[in-house]
């Protein structure tokens, strides 16, 4: 009976033996070797010790670590595979006013589709109707908004509201969701460079390991005791810990709204210590917003700026203009009526002429919409203080007569100043901001927020030039959103790209993308990207302490190589149970975000309060210019 089980404990361990041998003997081949080779000792020792049963248990304990590596990696992976799973398949389209399910891949720009109650949004589009929505699987945050008719919106939110319709202005290709799937995709494809970590550990660790089972054996002349340090030390923490604990910071950013595509993303973001940022679309909107709105005097009409506005975003809502849409938002948040534009001519790189309800319209540069004439003096007081804004100044004539300017500018994100302090407290110790504008516009974002350095008038090549002369400072973060930005973001240790819209450049170029159009969410992914590492390396410390602790049991003899295989097991499990910790969120940087209730009300007071603040800017703008009487009633 004793023999039968011999046999069958032999075979286990030669079966097993087997597979780690040519692993073992793969890794070699790779340069790569690790700590199996301790796993491929201890087995191969416990057959030429006729150790069998010891032999059989290390085979089962490499099989119940990888059962529990495979459990672990899926629970770690649950949040990213969700993203996938979550893509819609079909749509609800109307055609010829019958509403007929395709796939999604039939929907084309400017289709007509249904979205029903609880169904995800299948690509990017317009809404016809008012809608409420749930974006969590995009920003992180579970908050419903709401989006009123004409209002864009991002495929991947999910209806929580009742059935709306939607204007398709992407197909599915192109649109928000289908490119995260695709960074989610890209992300789950690589081999996660965290062996990196594991091997550094390794180096040290084997070579302790077999000293001390060789000098066990030599002291004691007792092969059994060396067999009992090696089996303690197998398969070790180093194996397991270090990728579970990455893969869990991976899917916990995916939970809110980050996108990591790699290991060593995470690992190297880790240890950031250089924040290089660029200005437009970063650390501003990158959205034009109306600021102003000045009137001059025209000899027979009084203008106010609401009927300035109003006839200028009528005329605005049939140009492709990068400002017009500035215009048109900025007179809805108003509620504005707008009427639609009749005759109209648009010259490009000039201005847009038509007729709105019964004036003759004209929008643009000073030139065009003067015609030649001279123009007024308050007029190029107002171009003068544009130019040293960095703002745009959109001129309007009406009748002919140049009757007041529109200041379009790009505003600096509201929550960038507050970002920037807490990255600072995350551990970055230097912040740049880099961008292609005039020194003057530069200067006055960069001091407004604080920065340590600011370098304008960069192109792209020059902004991956200096990302290399910051290396020597430590570890180079680079955020961009642009096209313009991916040579550096590619360039960067880290590159991180904002939002995540189809394939753009920049997304694909970086490493990292926040999916929602939020600075805050880096200050979410070096946070958890600190975290993970850090239960990492907690985990391979752990789990190597114990291990060189029992290792010195074994070598003096305190138990034989099957009680130590069953040490080992509990080690291994400890380990992993540990590492599983950075699934959790754990606590947010302090200051990284303001509650969301908080904000919406601050921008509705904004929006409330801006007409009059313009109001006020304009009259005191010209008091030296009215009569008294004037100012009294102005005031």
């Amino acid at each position: 009976m004793r023999d039968a089980a011999n046999v069958a404990w032999a075979a286990t361990t030669v079966v097993a033996l087997a597979s780690l041998l040519r692993d073992v003997v793969e890794g070699f081949l790779r340069r790569q070797a690790g700590v199996d080779v301790i796993a491929l000792l201890a087995m191969g020792g416990s057959l030429a010790l006729e150790e069998y049963l010891a032999g059989a248990v290390i085979a089962l304990m490499l099989a119940t670590g990888e059962a529990l590596e495979s459990y672990a990696d899926r629970r770690a992976h649950r949040e990213l595979s969700a993203l996938l799973d979550r893509a819609p398949r079909t749509v609800t389209r109307y055609e010829h006013g019958v509403l007929v399910e395709r796939p999604v891949e039939d929907v084309r720009r400017g289709d007509r589709l249904l979205v029903k109650q609880g169904a995800v949004i299948p690509v990017d589009g317009v809404a016809s109707t008012h809608a409420v929505l749930d974006e969590s699987a995009l920003t992180g945050e579970s908050r419903p908004v709401e989006r009123a008719a004409g209002d864009p919106i991002r495929s991947g939110a999910f209806n929580a509201g009742g059935a709306f319709e939607l204007i398709a202005t992407a197909t599915m290709e192109d649109s928000t969701y289908a490119g995260i799937v695709r960074l989610v995709e890209e992300a789950e494809r690589q081999k996660a460079p965290f062996v990196r970590l594991a091997d550094r550990y390794a180096a040290i660790f084997v070579p302790v390991t077999l000293v001390i089972a060789g000098g066990a054996w030599a002291i004691t002349q007792d092969p059994v005791r060396a067999l009992s340090v090696l089996v303690v030390a197998t398969p070790c923490p180093l194996l397991l810990a270090v990728p579970i604990a990455i893969v869990s910071g991976i899917s916990r950013a995916a939970h809110r709204g980050i996108i990591v595509k790699g290991g060593g993303a995470l690992e190297t973001l880790a240890r950031a210590k250089v924040l290089v940022l660029d200005k437009t679309g970063t650390l501003t909107s990158g959205v034009p917003m109306l600021s102003d709105i000045e009137t001059f005097d025209v000899p027979g009409a009084e203008i106010g700026p609401d009927e300035l506005l109003g006839l200028a975003a009528s005329l605005d809502q049939v140009s492709p203009h990068v400002l017009a849409a500035a215009l048109v938002r900025a007179a809805r948040e108003r509620r504005l009526e707008l009427v639609f534009p009749t005759d109209v001519v648009e010259r490009h790189g000039a201005g847009i002429e038509g007729a709105v309800d019964g004036h003759r319209v004209a929008l643009g540069k000073a030139g065009y919409v003067s015609e030649g004439a001279p123009m007024p003096s308050r007029a190029r007081e107002v171009r003068r203080r544009s130019m040293l804004d960095g703002s745009s100044c959109i001129f309007v004539a009406i009748d002919g007569k140049v009757a007041g300017a529109l200041i379009v500018d790009d505003p600096i994100r509201p929550d960038a100043p507050r970002v920037i302090r807490a990255l600072r407290r995350a551990g970055i110790e230097r912040v740049i901001m880099v961008t292609g504008d005039h020194p003057d516009v530069a200067e006055s974002v960069g001091a407004a927020l604080g920065v340590d350095r600011i370098l304008s008038e960069r192109d792209p090549m020059e902004k991956v030039e200096a990302l290399e002369a910051e290396r020597e400072a430590g570890v180079v973060v680079m955020v961009g959103d642009g096209l313009n930005d991916a040579p550096a973001l590619a360039a960067a240790d880290v590159g991180v790209a904002m939002g995540a819209r189809g394939a753009t450049a920049s997304s694909e170029a970086a490493d990292i993308v926040l999916v929602a159009d939020r600075l805050d969410g880096l200050v979410d992914a070096i946070a958890i990207a600190r975290r993970s590492r850090a239960i990492a390396l907690q985990s391979v410390l752990l789990g190597m302490g114990l291990a060189l602790a029992f290792m010195l049991g074994g070598a003096f003899g305190l138990f034989t190589p099957v009680a130590g295989a069953l040490i080992q097991e509990l080690i291994d499990v400890t380990s992993i149970l540990n590492a599983l910790r950075a699934l959790g969120g754990g606590s947010r940087p302090s200051g990284a975000r303001e509650p969301t209730d908080v904000a919406e009300r601050f921008r509705a007071e904004h929006r409330e309060f801006a007409p009059e603040l313009m109001r006020v800017r304009s009259v005191a703008d010209r008091l030296g210019q009215l009569p008294p009487d004037e100012v009294r009633r102005e005031l």
